[in-house]
């Protein structure tokens, strides 16, 4: 695994995501989504989910007008990619 702190910005983006059969807006990774995962080491977990949960994080997360929600969102999403068991309030079972 990268050093977090030798990581280039476009790895630290959803540019490596085939969005090919993606239909809805793809986001971009916001600042403080970056650090969440930079701060847990969570990088690796949430670059192996697919895309459109990736995606979906990405912008239920910046939709969140008030920053508590944000927060509250970003927290969820950092708990869930280290269970590895759940999306999104949904159980989760990762394909192998």
């Amino acid at each position: 695994m990268q050093k977090l702190d030798t990581q280039s910005e476009t790895d630290k983006s959803n540019r490596d995501m085939d969005t090919s059969k993606m239909t809805r807006k793809v986001y971009d990774i916001p600042g403080d989504v970056a650090a969440a995962l930079d701060n847990n080491g969570l990088w690796e977990q949430y670059r192996a989910r697919p895309p459109y949960q990736r995606n979906d994080y990405i912008g239920w997360i910046t939709r969140g007008k008030r920053e508590e929600t944000r927060q509250k969102r970003i927290d969820q999403m950092v708990e869930e990619l280290q269970s590895g068991d759940a999306y999104m309030g949904m159980a989760y079972n990762a394909k192998e």
